[in-house]
């Protein structure tokens, strides 16, 4: 009984996903070059007018869009379908 209760346990903690979160994800990143060929990525940043002081400030580098960002996937919604005219009856 008290390995079956263990296997349910341990089952059930197997359905959740427990990845943590990504901390500070945003829609915009500022690669900026730290030598040698290698690149830091910041990707704090809410518009690209916000990364760009962060790349104009002397930091070699530039803004782009986050590839991990997950709104950049999302559908698009449908647009709204024309208003269709009934026809009267006469």
């Amino acid at each position: 009984m008290r390995k079956l209760l263990i296997a349910a346990v341990f089952i059930a903690a197997m359905l959740f996903d427990l990845r943590p979160a990504p901390a500070d994800e945003a829609p915009w990143c500022a690669v900026v070059s730290i030598g040698w060929g290698d690149a830091y990525w910041d990707c704090s940043y809410a518009s690209i007018e916000a990364c760009r002081p962060n790349v104009i400030a002397g930091n070699r580098g530039f803004c782009t869009q986050n590839p991990r960002w997950p709104g950049w996937y999302r559908r698009a919604e449908a647009p709204p379908r024309p208003a269709q005219r009934q026809k009267r009856r006469h």
